[in-house]
């Protein structure tokens, strides 16, 4: 892949393994529009890009795999706007869960709202010691709306999805392995990534290739709909301008239901 992006770095071994790297380290690599739009552009190279054997998704630096989507954009959605920003979340992340080539999230630090998001999307998920996850939307006002709702239940249940979901709550790297968020902790999880795809890559390429289309086969399209809908209600409320407002002034806010 000879293209060169702003947000996001490429790097491939000889062994077709492409680590996609999420490079705004001073915004914990936040979820902006343009990485978004990148995002898409990488994962639609990669389907076609015969060298490409694998793929690994990480976060640039420690402090963050992703630490959730741009506040200041968020704050400018209204109900229209909010469902379209949904959809195209939702549309780009599956596009990674849609790659029939393995792809791991390796992830260090927070992974946050559509970091979460964006991790459970990939077909496999290994934690640094220091990760947490969480879905800390209804803080702000606004539900998950790039898939969470959606993934989380499918992976650790719809109760302790709700939990997570309704409280916000944050979970760290070994309570996120017992819930089965993620297959392994890892002190260098890109290493253990690594090492997992080297043994996914000795079986048949297309073996491999069709047990992940086997896998994600379903019925399941119409929840995602549901998910935009509401989120684009919700970026008209006043509660959600009183989340993302106090977020952004680092201050509590203060919801009434309206």
């Amino acid at each position: 892949m000879s293209k060169s992006f702003s947000t996001i770095t490429l790097e491939t071994d000889d062994k077709g393994i492409t680590t996609v790297t999420i490079n705004r380290p001073k915004k914990l690599n936040a979820l902006n529009d343009e990485v978004l739009n990148e995002l898409a552009d990488v994962f639609k190279d990669i389907q076609i890009d015969e060298a490409i054997n694998a793929i690994i998704v990480k976060g640039a630096g420690d402090k963050a795999f992703v630490a959730g989507a741009d506040i200041k954009e968020l704050r400018e959605l209204d109900n229209r706007s909010g469902r379209m920003a949904s959809q195209k979340g939702q549309q780009i992340f599956q596009l990674i869960e849609d790659t029939r080539k393995p792809v791991i999230a390796a992830v260090n630090g927070y992974a946050l709202g559509g970091g979460a998001e964006l991790a459970m999307a990939c077909h496999l998920r290994i934690a640094g010691e220091n990760a947490v996850f969480g879905l800390p939307e209804v803080g702000l006002g606004l539900i998950p709306g790039y898939g969470g709702t959606q993934r989380l239940p499918g992976l650790i249940g719809k109760a302790r999805a709700l939990e997570m979901i309704l409280t916000g709550k944050q979970i760290k790297a070994e309570e996120a392995h017992q819930l089965g968020l993620v297959n392994e902790v890892s002190s260098d999880p890109v290493k253990a990534s690594k090492e997992l795809l080297h043994n996914i890559l000795k079986n048949g390429p297309l073996a491999v290739r069709n047990a992940i289309k086997a896998v994600y086969h379903s019925d399941h399209r119409s929840g995602y709909q549901v998910e935009a809908d509401v989120f684009g209600e919700l970026c008209e409320t006043e509660d959600s301008m009183e989340g993302t407002s106090a977020f952004l002034e680092k201050r509590k806010p203060e919801f009434k239901g309206k």
